[in-house]
């Protein structure tokens, strides 16, 4: 067990994480879920949202048992190797407000970082605006980062708040096994199920949940953050992270090139729009609210699922602003970018910048 723990925090861990995570992205599309979109936290957070009716975009509504097993795998992960720690920190309504904008500005792109670079290695030109923005919002959290920016230190908690997220989860699971999809219908019970569109593909259940539980498992012992891999490059010039994530890039490739699912161009991508500008906004978006929570969508559930409340917090901020995204049209479609999407991410942006500057430690 020892060798196995030292071995995620080597060089090869995490290339055979990243690795992992993209041969398993691209053969989930292979099995059913929507193109350049094995994974897609932000947009399976949006289909959770809509799942459980905080929104009404009929395509996008599916209990997506890859987010459950994020969290679970995680969890299993940290109680396996005794590192599940209760803990919360300071400021949760900015780490709530942080997860919305970052749910609208990844919405507004149409992918979370880890779509970003899934779509590039499914040949979409248009991801490359999009990871040009991610890096560049992180980019901006550093400076907020090297001027004493942070949201307060942790502290250890009652094990039952670290619990509450995975409850959740298994919550979630409990609620798609009552009430199962039925064909043709777009409601079972108290659920919304998507009868076209996005929401309507997707991997066999089980298939899906076991490679959640697998990619929470390793992400767990890694620490692979996408987010975390541009911060630490920049910052730090350290590329352990980074070679994780081009590790994902790069396999997801070969097996999208195998399976016939790389498809290079610009134009009429799957889940993708050309409106470049706004592509990069939404990720300058995202990376910035990524920077200031301290990791990506996918990091924070791995996080939650170890007993990270502030995680936890900045979870249920993404799935709620998903919500406000398809009410209130900011989310984007293969058409554009919504008729409110725009204003959102200016809003987003001064949000953002609001919170850098004025919470910051002056004597750091």
């Amino acid at each position: 067990m020892s060798q196995l723990k030292n071995f995620f925090a080597t060089k090869w861990g995490i290339i055979g994480v990243g690795a992992f995570i993209g041969v398993f992205a691209a053969l989930l599309q292979k099995w059913g879920n929507p193109g350049n979109m094995g994974i897609c936290v932000a947009c399976f957070n949006r289909d959770i949202a809509g799942a459980v009716g905080l929104h009404r975009a009929a395509v996008v509504q599916y209990m997506r048992p890859e987010i459950i097993g994020f969290v679970l795998g995680s969890l299993i992960a940290a109680y396996s190797f005794k590192e599940f720690r209760a803990r919360v920190g300071s400021a949760p309504i900015v780490r709530f407000i942080l997860g919305a904008f970052a749910m609208i500005g990844a919405l507004v792109f149409l992918g979370c970082p880890w779509r970003a670079v899934l779509r590039l290695a499914g040949g979409d030109g248009n991801a490359i605006l999009g990871i040009a923005g991610l890096i560049f919002g992180i980019w901006i959290g550093t400076l907020f980062l090297k001027n004493g920016y942070n949201l307060g230190r942790t502290t250890k908690t009652y094990t039952s708040v670290g619990w509450l997220l995975p409850i959740v989860m298994l919550g979630f699971l409990a609620l798609m096994l009552v009430y199962p999809q039925i064909d043709g219908k777009p409601q079972s019970g108290i659920l919304f199920y998507s009868v076209e569109g996005p929401g309507a593909m997707h991997a066999p259940l089980i298939v899906a949940l076991l490679v959640g539980l697998a990619v929470g498992f390793l992400a767990q012992r890694s620490r692979f953050c996408t987010m975390g891999a541009f911060r630490d490059f920049l910052l730090f010039r350290q590329n352990h992270l980074l070679l994780g994530l081009i590790s994902l890039v790069v396999f997801a490739f070969i097996v999208n090139l195998i399976v016939g699912q790389f498809h290079p161009g610009f134009a009429k991508q799957p889940v993708a729009h050309t409106m470049h500008l706004w592509n990069f906004g939404g990720m300058t978006l995202a990376g910035l609210a990524f920077a200031l929570a301290g990791g990506c969508p996918g990091r924070q559930l791995f996080l939650a699922g170890e007993g990270d409340g502030d995680a936890a917090v900045f979870v249920l901020g993404m799935i709620v602003g998903a919500g406000f995204s398809h009410n209130f049209g900011m989310a984007s479609s293969p058409n554009g970018v919504g008729p409110h999407g725009i204003a959102a991410v200016v809003i987003g942006l001064l949000t953002c910048l609001f919170i850098g500057f004025t919470m910051r430690n002056k004597s750091a």
